[in-house]
């Protein structure tokens, strides 16, 4: 099946709409502090919960028909739980399995992944700076995750190590792979988040014990399910589809950057030069990559 490259105006609406999913991840951080106690696994169920929930009101707001958009073939759904519930299932198994500067890090592989991957999609190049762009972003993501330290590679974390990289590779496979699947409406990933959810109670029943949330946790269980385990992924699938995956996959090394100026304005982290430079790279990786989508932008204006 060949793809048809989308037109240079709707790639550009649908890779900023992918952006905004970015934004919302990089305010995972600070509203998990708000949930600080309550087990992983536990907190991705009920995050993936309301996260469902609100995609179900939303169907169910549009008409009764609506809902038909959950009947999709088996792949469809296939691909939709594993990259939600594959990619938390391994990053929780790095973070428990190797520390968590390293595990963070080695996940943070996905978004230069993505540009790798995007490749192999029919209609698609990987043009060098894309590839200088992620690399630039990943720099600028080493910077903020090691605090400009170093990675200290340990045999003993072995097992970390794989499932943090095997949460990159999930994630970026998913993104990358969703694009054939552009006919799947964005409302079914409401259905791939209510199974997610139900994944995770499961691992949660079989690894961790139950934490009742005070007013509070719960509070940020809300938030978590309305904006980064809600709607960034109704986006990004969007973004995936039908967007601009190089540009897509830079833009991503914004989120670490994004989460540390948002914990540094809420008092939870110090502003450095460490993140000083991670934003300079970071940020000039992004207009590297977005070199050719700006170039688009402007000759379509000029037209």
């Amino acid at each position: 099946m060949q793809l048809a490259r989308p037109k240079a105006t709707h790639r550009t609406r649908a890779t900023l709409i992918g952006s905004v999913a970015v934004i919302l991840w990089s305010l995972l951080a600070l509203i998990t502090t708000g949930a600080t106690g309550i087990p992983p696994f536990q907190l991705t169920a009920l995050s993936f919960v309301v996260g469902s929930g609100v995609g179900f009101v939303f169907l169910a707001g549009r008409g009764p028909g609506t809902l038909a958009k959950l009947r999709q073939r088996p792949a469809a759904w296939l691909l939709g739980v594993s990259g939600l519930f594959g990619f938390h299932f391994f990053y929780f198994l790095g973070l428990a399995r190797a520390p968590a500067v390293d595990a963070s890090l080695l996940t943070y592989l996905w978004p230069l992944l993505i540009v790798l991957f995007s490749a192999l999609l029919p209609g698609e190049s990987v043009r060098w700076f894309h590839l200088a762009g992620a690399a630039l972003g990943l720099l600028g993501a080493a910077l903020l995750v090691t605090q400009g330290g170093s990675m200290q590679l340990e045999s003993k974390y072995l097992v970390g190590y794989l499932a943090a990289i095997a949460a990159a590779v999930t994630w970026a496979a998913y993104s990358v792979l969703n694009r054939r699947f552009g006919d799947v409406p964005t409302e079914a990933v409401a259905g791939f988040c209510a199974v997610t959810a139900a994944l995770a109670f499961l691992c949660h029943g079989a690894l961790e014990t139950w934490v009742w949330p005070s007013a509070g946790q719960w509070l940020s269980i809300g938030l978590l399910g309305l904006g980064p385990v809600g709607a960034a992924f109704f986006v990004w699938d969007h973004g995936t589809k039908h967007g601009d995956l190089q540009i897509l996959g830079t833009l991503a090394y914004a989120a670490p950057l994004l989460s540390t100026l948002f914990l540094v304005l809420a008092g939870e982290a110090e502003a450095t030069w460490t993140v000083a430079w991670a934003c300079l790279l970071i940020a000039g990786g992004a207009l590297l990559a977005s070199k050719q989508m700006l170039r688009r932008r402007r000759a379509s204006e000029a037209s």
